[in-house]
This record gives structure tokens, sequence and C-alpha cells, in this order.
């Protein structure tokens, strides 16, 4: 099989189309996470390294329980809708290091909201089997400011369909915005995304995750 990050854009095209069916779009029964994991990637500035991150925390205290690393390339050119195809060989290197699989994954972009409805949370939840979440800072779609509250929402729509929700998690600040990745629906995506967001805009994971990959490019840079 050839590897993520040497697929030419065609192909990865087509296994996007070819595994979005995979996607199950509601969680497993009596489905309550004690533990989720933030993944990340950090990219230099001078150069094609890549650094990420997993970092696993409770989801009751936010309390870090475990997290690794790695460093390697991005082998996979910049295109739009194809940032998985970047990002994963390095997620999944450092996923695979950690001692105790996570309850539920919480990655830093979309899932379905994706204009072929796979984005890195589809495809990290499809190939770990695990339940996870898309949480972007950014849209893909239209939206409707939510309302001013936390936990205000409004929908994220692409092409008609309702591909997530813009999700307030502070008040008066800017929302996240939630899709479904795997082995979840939008109402408990957005139940575990405030829980995880009890003092900031991001929730504890993608903080975590974020300063872990970028720390570990400033080490390397040392």
């Amino acid at each position: 099989m050839v590897p993520l990050d040497e697929l030419t854009v065609a192909a990865a095209v087509r296994l996007q189309e070819s595994l979005a069916p995979s996607v199950v779009r509601a969680p497993p029964p009596g489905f309550a996470p004690k533990t989720a994991a933030g993944l990340d990637v950090a990219y230099a500035t001078d150069s094609d390294a890549v650094a990420a991150a997993v970092v696993t925390v409770s989801i009751a205290t936010g309390a870090v329980l475990e997290s690794a690393t790695v460093v390697g390339t991005a082998g996979f050119p910049y295109v739009p809708g194809l940032f998985a195809f970047r990002e994963l060989p390095a997620l999944l290197e450092a996923f695979a290091r950690l001692r105790t699989a996570p309850d539920l994954l919480v990655a830093d972009g979309h899932g379905i909201a994706h204009p072929r409805r796979f984005g890195l949370a589809c495809h990290l939840g499809v190939t770990t089997g695990l339940p996870t979440i898309g949480v972007a800072k950014t849209p893909l779609g239209d939206y409707d400011p939510p309302g001013p509250e936390r936990g205000a929402t409004s929908d994220l729509v692409e092409n008609g369909e309702r591909v997530g929700v813009a999700l307030r998690t502070r008040p008066h600040v800017k929302p996240v915005f939630v899709s479904i990745g795997h082995l979840v629906d939008l109402p408990t995506a957005c139940e575990q995304v405030l829980s995880l967001s009890k003092r900031f805009r991001l929730p504890e994971t993608t903080r975590q995750a974020d300063h872990r990959c970028r720390q570990t490019l400033r080490d390397m840079a040392r």
C-alpha cells in the first residue's frame, strides 16, 4: 500500500470518497468517555519538518494524563481539503506511542464539514476505530453567528447540507466549529467539547496538543 503522504492528489481524493461511507454518525451504546486525546501538528517555517503531538487529558478535570510527540516531514503538498495526507502519518505515529488508548479523539480540524464529508477527524476516527470529533478554529461552510451565551449553537452548512455547528464555548467569544469525525453525533460532540472547554475558547485537548507540538519544534531548533 502506498503511504498516505506519497499518494497523488487524484488518488487522495479517491481515497476520501471511498472511505466517507465508513463514517458512523452515532456514538456506541452507553458511550460515556472519561479521557480524551487532542491531536495537532506544527510546521517548521524554514523546512518541511513537522512535529505531531497527541495529549490525553481527563475530561472531568482537564489534567494531562499522557502525551507523545514525533518529528517528521510533510511529504504531501499543501492542498485544501487534503490536509489529512500531510498530517496523518506523523499523528498516527505519535498516537501509536501512547501507552493507553483514550476514549475519545479531538482533532484540530474538520470531520464531515468537508467537501467530500471526510476531513481529518473522519480519517483519524476510521483509521483508529475510536470516537472522534472535529473542532476547527475556522469554518468550512456558511453559518449565522450563534447566541452570545456559552453553549449556543448555529448550523454550519456546506452545499445545502448541515455538516456541523458553530459552538460558543465562552460568552461573547468567537465560536469553534464542531463536526462529526466518527462514532459520535453532533449533540454528543458539542457536550464533550463544552466539557473540555471550561476555561478557554479551545478545548483543553487542543490547547495541550498545540503547546506540545510547538515546543517540540522549538526544542528541535536549538
